[in-house]
This record gives C-alpha cells, structure tokens and sequence, in this order.
C-alpha cells in the first residue's frame, strides 16, 4: 500500500503581515497535486494543522475546499485528514460522517475511529487520532482507566496530566478497536521525543504536555505525525514526521521542505521517500553591510521572503528604503551588536555611532506588519524622539 504523508499546512499563515496564502495556493494546486497525480497513492494523510488559526480565514478554507475536491474527485484518492493544535476540531469535523462514504476520513476526536483500506496483500487499518490538550485527553479516557485490558495501573494518576500518559492509553484503545495480525498506521499530531523542533511551533507545553515517548506506539507499522516542521522519522522510519510544505518563520530558513512517500509492504514493512517541495519564494536571512547586500542583489531572488541584518559599524542612511527598493518582500530588519560581551578588557575606543531612532522606529513599524511608517508620522515621531533624547541628556 501508498501513502502520500504530509502535514502543517497551516493554511492562511502570515509573516510581518505578508499573507502565505498565495504561496501556499501555487504550491499545493500545483507541485503537490502533481505528486499525487504521479504516485498514484492509496490515500492521502494530512496530520494536522490544516489550518493556522482556530478560525481561518474565509480564503483559507476555499483553498482547503478546492485541494480535497481535486484529489479526492479527481483523481480518486482517499484523503485521511485530522485536526492539530491549531485547528478547531469541531469546525474542520463538519459533516465528517457525511464526508466518510466519499473519501473523506475526518478524525473529529482523539479517541478516532479505526478503518480499513484493502490492497493486494489484504487490509490496512487507518486509526486517526485528532490532537487533544491533556485535559480534553483525561475527559475522552476516563472511562477506560479502570479497564483492565485498556487501562494501565503502572500510569499512576488517573487525572493523565501529560501526553505521554495519555498516549500510552490511547493507543492500546486504538489497537483493540483493530483485527488481530493486521497492517496498522496511526496518523497523529504531537511531540515524541527525540524530534527536532524548528522553534516556530506552537509549544505544547501548557497543561503538563510533554513529550511522548516512540515506545507507545508499539504494534503500529506507521505512524504519520504531524506538529513538527522539519522532515524526520525515528523507530527506523517507522514513525515520522513529514515536515511543513513551506518554511513558515526565519528559524525554518533554509530547511528542505517535502512530503514523503510511503510504501508498505505485506507484512508491514516501511519504506519512505522524500519527495521535494520547491517554493516560488523562498525565506532567506542576508547578513552585511547596506551597500555590500545592494550590489550583491541578485535579481533572480530579488523576490524572496527576507530578513535582513545589517553589520554596519555606524549609522546608515534610510536602510529601510533603499532594501525595499531592491528586495521588495523584505519582512524584517534588524541591526547587528558589534560589541562581544565576551572579549577580554582593552584600550577604550571610541564608540560607534548609534543607529538613527527613526530608522528604527520605522524597521519596528514594518515588522509588525502595518506596513511602511506614512510620512504624515514622520513630524510626530521626529518630535518625539527629540524629546525622549532631551529629557536623557
């Protein structure tokens, strides 16, 4: 059996007020819905984060709308889809009972309903598993903790305050729902230990949501996560992340991007291939000085999502300006320290130059995406700058 694995869509993400989602469009209308065309998967699994807020945008959810009916009409493939901390579970849930006989298998719990899908060699069960806080998980499992085939006294304090815990009940729920000797994938959306973050995750921290251990999902022969960003896998493959489609913040700048292709043998054996994602734009960091990153510009990624670090020693004149000029998706700006606070004591020098307050103010303007600072403020924050420097001296 084939499966195309991918997750953290994130559907309607900006970034210093710069919306993803024409990006996002030109990507999976166009590369992924290729990958699906040429692999012929036996399903499609999306494990969460389908969106980037709990109430996405309207465009979002057309595009979403849009993907599915091309896959699943279209081209006849399944679709596995669950809801990750960022999703509204009951929201991206509707209608799911409805949506099952077409082809659409949406997890509107984290308790799932396991289901088959048939190849040559005979069934493999599908157990979706939607994300869950550790309380949401203690309410959904309370009443299976005393079970003595399900329950397991060695976890201590029924009130299950973390993933793991939770984790360790519900996937031996999951497995007893499954025929004994058959192929078994988990598709799941959470942090097992041992992944590599990104740092532009949501932590799931709050609520005692530590990390899960790779043992608890023993007796599955896939498991398909989704939450982390860069592509990985542990167990020898056997439990992996697919990685987002698109670099989501500057920590992700540089990361390969793709979705994995994953084939499943007889007995359940794995093997996974990563199939790349190439971006329209790309997020890069530049770090210089002005004038070196202005007569470096290639016009070939003039376009890219940027952030830029300037290492000029002394003030610069209106950097914002002249960077936008050459690199219009310039996201971000920021000013490099000079000043190791680690160097050994020397001969005093003299300080450099401070870089212009409104240079500054406008850098902090435009990165928190309201865009450029309008010369009708430029009086107002003058004058008030004076007088901040006014009242230090």
């Amino acid at each position: 059996m084939r499966f195309l694995h991918t997750a953290d869509w994130h559907l309607g993400r900006t970034l210093g007020g710069a919306p993803f989602l024409p990006e996002q469009e030109w990507l999976l209308c166009g590369a992924f819905l290729d990958m699906v065309r040429d692999t012929r998967p036996d399903a499609v699994i999306i494990a969460g984060d389908i969106f980037d807020r709990s109430v996405p945008p309207t465009d979002a959810v057309r595009l979403l709308d849009d993907l599915l009916a091309r896959i699943i009409r279209g081209q006849g493939v399944p679709v596995v889809l669950i809801p990750g901390n960022h999703d509204d579970p009951a929201r991206l849930s509707f209608a799911a009972s409805l949506l099952r006989p077409a082809g659409l298998h949406i997890a509107d719990s984290a308790l799932g309903v396991p289901f088959p899908l048939a190849d040559a060699h005979g069934e493999v069960w599908i157990a979706p598993s939607g994300y869950a806080s550790p309380p949401l998980l203690a309410q959904l499992l309370a009443p299976v903790l005393g079970d003595p085939v399900l329950g397991d006294p060695a976890l201590g304090d029924p009130a299950l305050p973390d993933h793991d815990q939770g984790f360790a009940v519900l996937c031996r729920m999951l497995q007893a729902q499954i025929p004994e000797g058959a192929r078994r994938v988990m598709v799941a959306h959470g942090f097992v230990a041992g992944g590599e973050e990104s740092g532009s995750e949501r932590a799931l921290a709050v609520g005692g949501a530590r990390p899960v251990s790779a043992t608890r999902f023993a007796g599955f022969d896939y498991v398909a996560l989704g939450h982390l960003h860069r592509a990985q896998s542990m167990a020898e493959g056997r439990i992996a992340y697919s990685g987002s489609p698109l670099a989501y913040s500057f920590a992700e700048a540089g990361q390969p991007k793709s979705v994995a292709l994953v084939e499943m043998d007889a007995t359940g054996g794995i093997t996974s291939q990563a199939l790349p994602l190439i971006p329209r734009s790309r997020l890069r960091v530049l770090n210089g000085p002005l004038e070196t990153l202005l007569a470096e510009r290639d016009p070939a990624t003039a376009g890219d999502w940027l952030r830029v670090v300037l290492t000029d020693p002394g003030a610069v004149w209106e950097p914002m300006a002249r960077l936008r000029e050459a690199f219009p998706n310039l996201l971000e700006l920021a000013f490099a320290r000079h000043a190791a606070l680690d160097a050994p004591p020397g001969p005093a020098t003299p300080a450099a130059p401070a870089v212009d307050a409104l240079e500054l103010l406008r850098a902090f303007h435009l990165a928190t995406g309201r865009g450029p600072l309008p010369e009708a403020a430029l009086p107002i924050a003058r004058a008030a700058i004076e007088a901040a420097e006014a009242a230090e001296a």
